[in-house]
């Protein structure tokens, strides 16, 4: 679940995100709340309007917003007196630290891997990936489906040249961080990080400048 605000461009909005959707968007308006489905009828979000009478707009950041169980359920509440049956959750964090447990050729390119990363949540992530320096055994930052990465893109499952992906594997530059290299090349941290735990840009970006991490 990506959650937004544009105090700009959309203020008194949040902006809720829970899928990329398929086709032409559909749109429902109850009570200061829009609900959107896709052109299969799936849910891919909600906005909601006039935020303000349900969150303490002011205190909320402008741009992605990391929403608690309090705020939860207060938007949950608005979508049933609106009339909606659905309910969110709260998210758990989907950029994290993963381990490269597996990494191959792709059949279909010279230059592309397909790993398959470990992220402590049980199960398996088959990643494409085109860095030059992926490999087996490293732990990286991964962008797990529901990402809103820093330069504004968002992160759901795809194909690249025929092959499942189902995140990316993340460059310090596309992290955002301040000493960022400009080479090409996916961020290594070092071993001692735990696998699942939820990025730390300063924390990365501190070992960055001092040369612990180097790509």
């Amino acid at each position: 679940m990506i959650t937004s605000i544009n105090k700009v461009s959309y203020p008194n909005t949040l902006i809720v995100i829970l899928a990329q959707g398929d086709g032409e968007s559909n749109f429902e308006e109850k009570n200061d709340v829009t609900r959107v489905t896709d052109g299969k009828g799936e849910l891919t979000g909600f906005n909601f309007f006039n935020v303000d009478q349900v969150l303490d707009y002011d205190k909320l950041s402008n741009g992605e917003v990391k929403l608690n169980e309090d705020q939860v359920a207060a938007l949950n509440e608005k979508l049933a007196s609106a009339g909606f049956s659905d309910k969110l959750t709260v998210s758990k964090p989907t950029l994290v630290y993963g381990y490269v447990k597996e990494c191959t050729a792709h059949p279909d390119s010279d230059h592309l891997h397909v790993t398959q990363i470990d992220v402590g949540d049980g199960q398996d992530h088959q990643i494409v990936c085109g860095a030059p320096n992926i490999a087996q055994g490293q732990k990286v930052v991964v962008a797990l489906p529901g990402t809103l990465m820093p330069t504004g893109a968002q992160i759901w499952p795809g194909a690249l040249r025929g092959v499942e992906s189902d995140g990316m594997i993340c460059s310090a530059r596309e992290l955002g961080l301040a000493h960022a290299p400009q080479k090409r090349g996916i961020m290594v941290v070092p071993d001692s990080f735990k696998i699942g735990d939820e990025f730390e840009p300063t924390k990365c970006d501190e070992l960055l400048a001092s040369g612990v991490i180097t790509l």
